[in-house]
């Protein structure tokens, strides 16, 4: 057909991978590249390999991506106790002064673009540049809806536990928890579970204000997990933001439209 054979981006690009001890978390950092520190903060439920596209469309850049898998996901440890957002952006910060990291582009997907927020709002020196893809925080209605299913979904599990009714726990909690629609909550286990409720309690709205680094937003226009109503309240917010919409994507942006969003990393440079 003449076109070049697809190849797994993971063997496209050279990733060096350290394990590094974060505030007494062993914590799997994915590097590669070499030049603007571009630090990379995933999704709930993912990893350092989210950004495998972002990596390819930016390998002949002068840019260093950086990408730890957050405490209880990927290859990291797992968390101590329930954390908070709070607890997620001290993290962060004593990961980039591990690293001895300066003058970083910051780039939050999702969970992550809502710990990039917490960090940009505390007006944290060594943030040059914020990227925020699909960024998770603002409540909206549909919030107390997934707030309810999450509760709803544990009380669940209580219920199926009862003896004589174990036996319809593992189907009841699928249709229930895929009925209520938290499926992230059904697959987190332990600390995952108490954490996620009390990082989606959390308004990040009043933040946004005090974000003065330049920022632009990537949006997907048929995101549902953080819909695009999201983006333009965020735009409003920080003042210094563009807003880049994308037709027909949801909340992969940063894999569906890698190319795109390289481009306006790029332009920054």
């Amino acid at each position: 057909m003449g076109a070049t054979a697809w190849r797994p981006y993971a063997m496209m690009v050279s990733v060096e991978k350290r394990m590094v001890t974060i505030k007494g978390i062993p914590t799997l950092i994915a590097i590669s590249g070499s030049g603007r520190n571009l630090l990379c903060l995933h999704g709930w439920g993912a990893s350092h390999e989210s950004f495998a596209e972002l990596r390819e469309a930016m390998r002949d850049d002068p840019v260093c991506i950086i990408a730890p898998d957050l405490p209880g996901f990927g290859g990291s440890g797992d968390l101590p106790g329930a954390w908070s957002t709070d607890d997620f952006a001290d993290f962060v910060e004593e990961l980039v002064r591990v690293l001895t990291l300066h003058d970083v582009f910051l780039f939050g997907h999702s969970h992550g673009g809502r710990i990039a927020i917490k960090l940009a709002s505390r007006g944290a020196p060594w943030i040059s540049h914020l990227f925020l893809c699909a960024a998770a925080g603002i409540r909206r209605p549909k919030h107390w809806k997934r707030c309810f299913g999450i509760y709803a979904a544990s009380l669940g599990k209580t219920l199926f536990s009862i003896r004589g009714l174990r036996i319809f726990q593992r189907v009841a909690r699928k249709y229930l928890y895929k009925l209520l629609m938290v499926h992230d909550y059904e697959r987190a286990e332990g600390t995952l579970k108490e954490t996620m409720i009390r990082v989606i309690n959390e308004d990040i709205t009043p933040l946004l204000s005090a974000i003065t680094m330049p920022t632009d937003l990537f949006w997907g226009e048929e995101d549902t997990m953080t819909p695009l109503k999201d983006g333009e309240i965020m735009n409003k917010k920080i003042v210094q933001s563009v807003l880049h919409t994308f037709e027909g994507v949801r909340h992969r942006v940063h894999r569906d439209r890698a190319a795109e969003v390289a481009e306006v990393i790029r332009s920054n440079l």
